[in-house]
């Protein structure tokens, strides 16, 4: 067979059938229900033994548009006396001997589980995506289901740090040019899902201690590790009730926005220390490292902290 494409003034005359409409359509929307979990079941039980379809639900199936309409619809569940638990699901099939899509039940093995999901890709047969589980008791007058709707998802666009999709719907994905970043909306705000990873020296100049190497953080996908160097008191004693900032200053891109974290370290003498990372929101020491739990210190004592991780959005 030659080459071929649709539409085209080549392919009879631009026209198309629902078979070569599913191969163009299919990719357009991912197959499911327009939507996401935070909205109200699709499929709920009703009386005896039934399910109900919740008016005005939209979905796709290969390309296909559907809507329960605005009554919705209401589906009989075959009764169980097999002695056995029954597990039914509800679901979207598109039917290619009519080329619709509707919601129906498929019933299920008692004992066996859930039926499995028919997904025929050819130009005949079906194909299903599931909104529900229902399990039926041997003997029961009623059923209970579970939720299983699949939802439609959203492609990922690129864009800028400043340009991304300012109406974003939820699950809705981006990969920023100009930092790497890919990041998803979660409803209420840009959440980064990678960043490439880099080491950034957090050093800052205070007095009374000496660095002996570099104190850096890893910043990978929402959480920040940091390694703080060991640290050399150079300004004579510090007595145990005083507070003193180590050379460490956070960017405030990587501070925890309302927590203060504490990090364990070691003192010359294995002895006890404890530091605290303040957090965006501290009014008067926000990203600073400080010592503020310790016995008495000594000239040229040697701090040693320990590492710490947390999450950033």
């Amino acid at each position: 067979m030659a080459q071929d494409s649709w539409p085209s003034p080549s392919h009879n005359g631009r026209a198309i059938n629902d078979a070569e409409y599913e191969k163009v359509a299919a990719r357009f929307s991912d197959n499911g229900v327009y939507g996401s979990p935070a909205d109200a079941a699709v499929v709920s039980a009703g009386a005896g033994l039934t399910v109900n379809i919740r008016a005005n639900v939209e979905a796709s199936v290969r390309g296909h548009a559907w809507t329960s309409g605005s009554s919705g619809d209401t589906h009989p569940v075959t009764a169980n006396t097999s002695g056995q638990t029954r597990v039914d699901r509800v679901v979207l099939r598109l039917t290619r001997s009519t080329w619709q899509v509707r919601s129906a039940v498929k019933a299920g093995t008692p004992g066996a589980g859930a039926p499995a999901l028919t997904q025929q890709t050819g130009d005949t047969g079906t194909y299903e995506i599931p909104l529900a589980r229902v399990t039926v008791l041997t003997g029961a007058s009623a059923v209970s289901v579970e939720r299983e709707e699949l939802y439609v998802g959203a492609r990922i666009r690129t864009c800028t740090s400043s340009t991304r999709n300012p109406n974003p719907v939820r699950g809705e994905m981006c990969f920023e040019t100009d930092t790497g970043m890919v990041r998803v909306w979660s409803g209420s705000a840009w959440k980064t899902v990678y960043e490439d990873s880099s080491w950034k020296v957090v050093d800052a100049t205070v007095s009374g201690w000496s660095a002996s190497v570099e104190s850096v953080l890893d910043y990978q996908a929402g959480t920040v590790h940091l390694r703080l160097s060991a640290f050399t008191r150079t300004s004579g004693a510090l007595a145990s009730a005083t507070d003193s900032r180590v050379p460490v200053l956070i960017p405030a891109a990587y501070r925890h926005k309302t927590r203060t974290l504490r990090v364990l370290a070691y003192l010359t003498g294995a002895r006890v220390a404890a530091l605290s990372v303040y957090a965006a929101n501290d009014a008067t020491r926000p990203g600073q490292v400080w010592l503020t739990s310790h016995p008495g210190i000594a000239a040229n004592d040697v701090l040693l902290p320990s590492q710490i991780s947390w999450g950033v959005s």
